[in-house]
């Protein structure tokens, strides 16, 4: 993007077409063009960004990947709440993470808070298969 916005700006284009062309702030184009001025192209290249560390370490999201995975495969259906997730980090690793953060924390871990209506333990493939052949 930042590389696509120079090569508008040595077009002739002005900043604010640049900004209208590519779907970004003119602030943003701004920003880019001049940082390219004074430090050339390694200043456009992408810096550490700041913030706060993940408190688990990649054992622990592993362990709780792990048990997150283990309790869905349950015959009971494996239901697990925010919440439960919450417990399980405090009392497994003794960290404290705010509710909504936890979500955050599941989709970097690469998981879906998409639920579903679990399986009854006594579900059979084969009696539903066979009972969809009566209906025809």
């Amino acid at each position: 993007m930042r590389l696509l916005t120079l090569a508008h700006f040595k077009e002739g284009q002005s900043r604010t077409q640049i900004a209208k062309y590519l779907k970004v702030s003119r602030t943003s184009v701004n920003k880019w063009v001049q940082t390219f001025l004074e430090e050339g192209l390694e200043g456009l290249q992408e810096k550490p960004r700041t913030g706060r560390p993940t408190s688990l370490t990649p054992k622990q999201r592993e362990q709780l990947s792990q048990y997150i995975k283990r309790r869905a495969s349950e015959p009971s259906g494996g239901r697990l709440t925010g919440s439960d997730i919450h417990a399980y980090i405090i009392k497994e690793f003794g960290k404290h993470y705010h509710p909504d953060s936890i979500y955050y924390l599941l989709n970097r871990m690469g998981f879906s808070w998409i639920t579903s209506r679990s399986k009854h333990p006594s579900q059979s493939q084969q009696l539903q298969d066979d009972f969809k052949k009566i209906q025809n």
